[in-house]
């Protein structure tokens, strides 16, 4: 169990979600392993420019102890680890489509306000 998690008691189930999907980070690695399957720590690094190696180390713990994502190192040498979703990863990625769609819509809002064009 990761310390900096809450992990209830939850005042309902979208505190529940917040709680597994909280920080910058985690919604967008979501999105990068459902886009682009499985993921070495070097790609995910370079599709989520600004992200610290060490927060994306965090992250990445949390995430598979919250039974979001699978790690797997493959014995190689070099050793070769993989992230993954799990099927618990893919079904919080679904969860968290409408409020993507929502997200596009409001960023279309807020550009067209800021170009001066009604949205």
């Amino acid at each position: 169990m990761a310390s900096s998690s809450r992990r209830g008691p939850y005042i309902c189930g979208i505190d529940a979600a917040m709680d597994v999907v909280s920080g910058k980070w985690k919604s967008l690695i979501l999105w990068e392993l459902d886009t682009y399957g499985s993921r070495r720590f070097g790609e995910l690094r370079r599709g989520l420019p600004g992200v610290s190696e060490k927060m994306l180390i965090q992250h990445l713990r949390e995430m598979e102890e919250d039974g979001l994502i699978h790690r797997e190192v493959h014995r190689e040498v070099p050793p070769r680890v993989e992230y993954s979703l799990t099927e618990h990863g893919r079904s919080l990625n679904q969860a968290l489509r409408p409020l993507g769609e929502w997200g596009t819509q409001r960023a279309t809002r807020l550009a067209a306000e800021s170009a001066g064009t009604p949205a």
